[in-house]
């Protein structure tokens, strides 16, 4: 009688690697008339946008910009300030040639360093480096054994579970609102925010994606150098069109803001406010594989080969809001407060004592004029930790985004206090492997049963598998339980016992 092998085709974790590659920041802004002229470059920031992502075989290509924002000290009183430009970039990163069917990167980064500078009072020079961070990971098909039949083979199955990666989506998108200031700003310090998305709606290849992004503007009136404080709301509707995406997937969306602008409103209106965000959706379809993970013959010699078949877990999602202090000393201990900014280094993930851990560096950036009148800029850092509750332990690799959700800063005899309220939102995924049979061959018949033993008695121990023993005596696992009255889905034995086994083929 001919074995007959069944297989399917598993979507299973591919390759997974982290490089980095450093992208020169140099540019000359030049401050444009109605700003005023630059008495004190105070800080430079470098923010990178990634607009392209393309996997090809051991290469990553990335195309976006770097954010590169300026805030210095105006001449004759006139506070703060702050200009910014674009500096597209292409890059191409190298990678281990590692076949794919479903990819994602996810790009983070931080600055090597900066140095800003005023060549004239309307021309400011920057050069620097900007270090990014691509953490890829990879699904792969792999070919899997999930039955044997014929020549009196028995087999012992395993479930491997996993997800496959049914949409990888990162789209920018511009949603408008409008602001209302108590009276006409003098200047526009700065515009950042954040956003969350409220409904997910899937259909067959496409997602209604709802949400709002919360925009919080630092102004100065006419009259005043004094920082104001306005916030407001853009709500914004998506509609995607996304391959392989169904109506039975498991989906996350995240809205990141990337950038705003403001436009004054005219006879009085309010001002418009444009908000250009980045909407990172990614979906899962779970799947169960019965796998053959060992198998023998009741006729024959079988010679099976194992390897580990890998599959990819959505371990956990998350979206969760955390307080992350920090406080330090100024120079100057009558320093007044202007404004605070908070950043973020790349996520990571950590192993402790209570378990994983989302870790990740919080740079807050604080402005204040001193006794002298001169603006100076101070940073402080703080540790992220957040507990992974509920996600197991092993190979884990995270998906998240992170945003500052406030900010609150004060300063009282020359101590800077400062409270961020960090929102993590995103899934970790990690990566299991079960060795299965891989290829199996047939040999020699097994000698006959010898006629004159119609039982065997066999003093088996606590802990072992009664398909082990079985196979010892090339006897089939459900003639072994029916001799022993034991349950047919036993798998081990609880306690030591005699077991009978049937007449088996001759050794």
């Amino acid at each position: 009688m001919e074995l007959k092998v069944f297989r399917d085709v598993l979507c299973g974790g591919g390759g997974c690697c982290a490089v980095q590659a450093e992208i020169p920041v140099e540019t000359e802004i030049l401050i444009s008339d109605y700003l005023p002229q630059v008495f004190k470059v105070v800080k430079c920031f470098a923010r990178p946008v990634v607009l392209q992502k393309q996997l090809q075989p051991g290469r990553l290509t990335l195309e976006g910009y770097i954010r590169c924002t300026v805030y210095y000290q105006g001449e004759e009183g006139a506070g703060l300030c702050q200009t910014e430009q674009k500096l597209p970039f292409h890059k191409v990163l190298e990678l281990p040639d590692f076949p794919f069917a479903a990819w994602s990167a996810l790009v983070e980064g931080q600055t090597e360093y900066i140095n800003c500078r005023a060549v004239t009072p309307r021309r400011i020079e920057v050069r620097g480096a900007y270090s990014l961070a691509a953490s890829v990971s990879t699904q792969a098909a792999a070919e899997a054994i999930t039955a044997l039949t014929g020549c009196g083979i028995q087999q012992r199955l395993a479930v491997l579970r996993g997800v496959r990666r049914a949409a990888v989506l990162d789209k920018l998108f511009a949603a408008d609102g409008t602001v209302a200031f108590a009276q006409p700003p003098a200047a526009v310090l700065d515009i950042s925010g954040s956003a969350a998305v409220t409904e997910v709606k899937l259909l067959a290849g496409k997602a209604v994606v709802k949400g709002q992004i919360q925009a919080l503007c630092a102004w100065k009136s006419r009259d005043s150098a004094a920082l104001q404080s306005q916030e407001a709301a853009i709500p914004f509707e998506q509609i995607l069109d996304v391959e392989g995406l169904t109506e039975d997937c498991q989906c996350l969306c995240v809205a990141e803001p990337v950038g705003f602008a403001l436009a004054e409103g005219e006879n009085g209106a309010p001002a418009q406010l444009s908000a250009t965000a980045m909407l990172h959706l990614r979906a899962w379809r779970p799947y169960e594989l019965r796998c053959v993970a060992d198998a023998f013959s009741t006729q024959c010699e079988v010679q099976c080969e194992t390897a580990p078949l890998t599959a990819e877990t959505l371990a956990c999602t998350l979206d969760q809001t955390v307080e992350v202090n920090c406080s330090g000393p100024l120079p100057d201990q009558d320093t007044r407060l202007l404004a605070c900014f908070a950043s973020f280094g790349p996520v990571s993930i950590e192993t402790r004592d209570q378990g994983p851990v989302l870790t990740a560096r919080v740079l807050v950036t604080a402005f204040g004029q001193n006794s002298l009148d001169e603006i100076d800029s101070y940073d402080k850092a703080a540790d992220l930790a957040i507990p992974l509750e509920g996600c197991p332990e092993g190979q884990l690799y995270p998906e998240c985004w992170l945003s500052a959700v406030s900010v609150q800063a004060s300063c009282a005899g020359g101590v800077l206090e400062v409270g961020v309220r960090v929102r993590a939102q995103g899934a970790v995924l990690g990566r299991h492997s079960l060795p299965c049979v891989s290829a199996v061959e047939t040999g020699q018949p097994l000698a006959p049963a010898d006629p004159d033993i119609s039982l065997r008695v066999y003093y088996a121990q606590p802990g072992e598998a009664l398909f082990d023993i079985a196979r010892r005596f090339h006897v089939a696992p459900g003639q072994m339980l029916a001799a022993n009255g034991l349950d047919p889905d036993a798998q081990t034995l609880a306690q030591a016992c005699r077991l009978l086994v049937p007449g088996a083929p001759g050794n």
